[in-house]
């Protein structure tokens, strides 16, 4: 019969991929994985693994046996998250992994929950909240915070994809869109009047490809989504200067340096001294929370989530009355 804590260990080297950080990650000896990979062999009757030069790689057998872990963890956090359920009161730690934007907007009011939990009945009534449920942020872009739930560094990543840029996740994890919202272009109104174009009125892109651009760093997301919507108009960006900081390049925009793609919710608090333009050929940002199966149901993740979308949902509403940032419709990313 197969050892389910073998099975881990090998789900782990699968994420880690090699013997050392699985180890460091599951707080063992490099010789202990080791000799639970070769037990976990015997089990399986079949290589799991096979040296690749120094380190360690799946086999066809090993992949088949991650796919199956994967399902075989998400049946039993489901079980935690049932039993937890059951026990009211009961209160741990919630991890969440977040791109910068939504760590800025949509994270402070779960921290503000839990300050203001009634210290009476040590919960919010509306959410749950529990005054000792305790919350840990670490601000990442997309790619970076699903790898850590893939290490099960995080149990809940706040990440986004474009329009232009679909993003992939596992089939097995649990995904929520929170929101979709427009991506605008913001120019200095001098800059907005010179090219014809009133306040809030929809740019065509493909008519300022002559113009400076203003981009974040090519290691995100952000920045490809730039390049494809302006390579869809028919230009390459002239970036003049790049920054993954949206607060950095709309304060650059503000002062004439360029032009931006900026999602809306990546938008200074104050949007006066620029000029915001949705994009005749609309690119939109979907923002959704991702959890691995099964952890969905516990009531301290279920609570997080929950307050998320509602949080969400009310900034969707201020934002989508606005004439320059009308929403798409809701969709589920692919």
């Amino acid at each position: 019969m197969l050892d389910v804590r073998r099975l881990r260990i090998l789900q782990h080297l699968a994420a880690y991929g090699t013997v050392a950080a699985t180890a460091d990650a599951l707080h063992l000896t490099a010789p202990a994985v080791s000799q639970h990979l070769a037990a976990l062999q015997k089990e399986a009757g079949t290589p799991v693994v096979e040296k690749h030069g120094r380190t360690l790689r799946l086999t066809a057998a090993g992949e088949l046996l991650v796919a199956h872990t994967e399902v075989i963890l998400a049946e039993l956090a489901a079980a935690e998250s049932g039993l937890a359920a059951l026990q009211s009161g009961r209160r741990g730690t919630v991890r969440i992994s977040a791109f910068a934007s939504a760590a800025r907007t949509l994270v402070p009011p779960l921290f503000e929950r839990l300050a203001d939990s009634d210290p009476d009945r040590g919960a919010d009534s509306h959410t749950g909240f529990a005054r000792d449920l305790s919350l840990r942020l670490s601000v990442q872009e997309p790619d970076e915070a699903l790898d850590e739930l893939h290490k099960r560094s995080t149990d809940l990543a706040l990440v986004h994809s474009y329009s232009v840029l679909p993003r992939s996740v596992p089939a097995v994890w649990e995904q929520t869109v929170l929101m979709e919202e427009p991506v605008l272009l913001a120019l200095h109104p001098d800059r907005a009047a010179v090219e014809g174009l009133a306040a809030g009125q929809p740019a065509d892109l493909s008519r300022l490809a002559q113009l400076p651009w203003l981009t974040p760093g090519p290691e995100t997301s952000c920045y490809e989504m730039i390049q494809r919507a302006c390579g869809a108009a028919g230009f390459v960006p002239d970036i003049r200067a790049s920054s993954s900081d949206f607060s950095v390049l709309t304060a650059l925009a503000a002062v004439d340096a360029g032009a931006v793609l900026v999602p809306r919710m990546a938008l200074p608090d104050n949007t006066a001294p620029l000029s915001l333009h949705p994009l005749v050929r609309p690119v939109s940002r979907t923002v959704f929370t991702v959890s691995r199966a099964g952890t969905g149901k516990h009531p301290d993740l279920r609570a997080v989530l929950d307050l998320l979308h509602e949080t969400a949902t009310a900034l969707d509403d201020r934002d989508g009355s606005r004439p320059d940032g009308a929403s798409a419709p809701s969709r589920r990313p692919s």
